[in-house]
């Protein structure tokens, strides 16, 4: 088949209709996939002696030890050691783990020795050219593997034209890894002062199949000689991975809510809890979106009684409305099988 950026849109729909049957209804520990970019065979960026995929897993092993001290989180590797591991494969782990998030490491790199700066990327097409370089060299590994040209249908990374064909429909998975990505960018330049190049959308292959929010992580420049040192350094990597860490488990407790959420472990500890909090509501959040979307069951899968909050320039989007906990996951339940398969409960102010 001919490749063309309506042939792929395509066939992503159909992927996701395929696979959307195999998320879990009821996930009661918070899973999270660290990919450590490059690896083996493909080194990624090196200049000054540093190299792109040590880096990258040595800084993703302390992330995962960060968050493995908490309760309710699991953590799962795409590589350990130093392996090269084809890029479709990546977010298959992701998938087949029904993984809550995707954050995949990297290191950034370019002709001049002067840029600098953290940058988190997520699924999206952008038309600034520096961007488009980071889209190409991401998506370059492909080169690498045997049959690339049968297993990503003629996608080819180092023509901008097939980037089109990578860009995500999934409007809640992308504000949401937006609101990840935010996280991680706000705690690197306010808690360790690292010059920050923003929150960016491009198409990465990488983050196009992995069907949750996800997020690819630029830690800095290698090319820049500084920057390159403090990254190599065991001080650096574990700074930037507590910063990482920190993020992932803040944007766990915004979007999950704590044991009253969908991960209590106890439901007879959380109606007690709930008891105690009468003075709250529990709804379901369904997605968040930034634009205003008419109230109306049609457009909310047949879901009737739902309504919306707007912050941070974001409409969140809830059904139902109740101070009981036990009817509440009946609720949650029911926005699940309805197909908002990452519905979630959030309790809010009466």
């Amino acid at each position: 088949m001919k490749f063309n950026s309506r042939n792929f849109f395509f066939i992503t729909i159909l992927m996701l209709s395929g696979f959307s049957s195999v998320f879990s209804q009821n996930n009661k520990v918070f899973t999270i996939i660290l990919d450590a970019g490059h690896g083996g065979k493909d080194p990624g960026n090196s200049y000054h002696g540093f190299v792109e995929k040590k880096i990258a897993l040595k800084t993703v092993l302390k992330i995962g030890d960060f968050l493995e001290k908490e309760k309710g989180i699991k953590v799962i590797y795409t590589r350990t050691s130093d392996v090269f591991v084809e890029l479709a494969d990546r977010p298959k782990v992701a998938n087949n783990a029904k993984a809550d998030l995707f954050v995949s490491v990297h290191c950034n790199s370019v002709k001049n020795e002067g840029p600098h700066g953290t940058e988190t990327f997520v699924m999206g097409l952008s038309r600034y050219d520096m961007n488009l370089e980071v889209a190409k060299n991401e998506n370059s590994v492909i080169l690498l593997e045997k049959d690339y040209k049968t297993k990503y249908q003629g996608f080819d990374p180092k023509k901008p034209e097939t980037l089109i064909g990578l860009t995500m429909v999934q409007e809640e998975n992308l504000n949401n890894s937006i609101s990840l990505a935010s996280g991680i960018q706000n705690n690197f330049t306010k808690k360790l002062k690292r010059n920050s190049r923003g929150v960016k959308q491009q198409p990465l292959w990488v983050l196009d199949a992995a069907y949750m929010p996800s997020v690819l992580i630029e830690l800095g420049f290698l090319s820049n000689k500084t920057e390159g040192e403090f990254l190599n350094s065991e001080e650096g990597q574990t700074k930037m991975a507590k910063q990482i860490a920190d993020a992932i488990l803040n944007y766990k407790r915004q979007n999950y809510g704590t044991a009253e959420s969908a991960y209590t472990a106890n439901d007879k500890t959380a109606d007690k809890k709930d008891a105690d909090l009468s003075a709250d509501l529990y709804k379901i959040q369904l997605l968040a979106s930034s634009r205003k979307i008419k109230l109306e069951p049609g457009n909310f899968k047949g879901l009737k009684n739902v309504s919306y909050e707007f912050s941070n320039k974001l409409y969140k989007y809830m059904f139902g409305a109740t101070s009981d906990f036990a009817e509440a996951k009946k609720k949650q339940l029911e926005a699940r099988n309805a197909g908002y398969l990452k519905a979630f409960i959030v309790r809010v102010k009466k």
